[in-house]
């Protein structure tokens, strides 16, 4: 029975992340306009959610974990206001790594997507605010995928970390491509990219520079109470 319920939520996690998601941020974008954003971003949290929502309902979430994801947004949410006044500094790709190395990949896109929506109460919500929300928890997601190798090898969370920055910012040039008519042009996609390739660069750096002061202290903090209140048990 362990077993269906643990391949239910892999398949629910993959149908929501991998297809809902994505059709839910463009599909709003090409047929609404204006506040397009606003029911997209409710959306996306809500989905973002529906895999712990399933397990709850199936006993094997407990109320603990729930809280937990809840203060490790507001950790999230507190490293971007820190580093608020430095665009491309900040420690929330490394913060939502760590959590899907540790926690796995379900809440590292839970922590990413909601530390996205939450923090842009402050930094403005926009068009913008469901592609940052994809892609934080996508970069969660397959850190999660990926945490074996990630863990075993520190090089190897280093280069994910810089990839993570270029990912993060090639996902968000999509909106910038698409923002001004709805519809998607790859010269006017190349364009973004190109002129977002400093602010991409920066944002690839400050994420290796993170990884490296945050991947052993946070890494502990999480593995002590991964351990000690049983949290994540499936986790490996």
């Amino acid at each position: 029975m362990k077993q269906m319920s643990h391949k239910m939520k892999n398949s629910l996690t993959l149908l929501v992340i991998a297809v809902l998601i994505p059709c839910i941020v463009l599909g709003g974008m090409v047929l609404f306009e204006g506040k397009f954003y606003t029911w997209t971003s409710l959306c996306i949290a809500i989905l973002s959610c529906v895999p712990f929502l399933y397990l709850f309902e199936q006993k094997d979430t407990s109320a603990n974990e729930l809280i937990v994801l809840a203060v490790l947004v507001a950790v999230a949410v507190a490293g971007r206001f820190l580093f608020a006044l430095i665009p491309g500094f900040k420690p929330v790709t490394a913060m939502v790594i760590l959590v899907a190395i540790y926690f796995g990949k379900e809440a590292g896109f839970v922590v990413g997507s909601l530390a996205a929506v939450v923090s842009n109460f402050y930094f403005g919500q926009g068009p913008w605010t469901p592609f940052q929300m994809f892609a934080w928890g996508f970069v969660g997601f397959l850190a999660g995928v990926l945490t074996g190798l990630l863990r075993r090898h520190k090089a190897c969370l280093l280069l994910y970390g810089a990839i993570a920055g270029v990912l993060f910012s090639v996902i968000v040039d999509i909106n910038t491509a698409m923002w001004i008519d709805g519809t998607f042009r790859l010269s006017r996609f190349v364009a973004a990219c190109i002129s977002a390739l400093p602010f991409t660069i920066e944002y690839a750096l400050s994420n290796v520079l993170f990884l490296l002061i945050l991947a052993k202290p946070i890494g502990d903090i999480l593995q002590r109470m991964k351990k000690k209140y049983g949290l994540f048990a499936g986790v490996k």
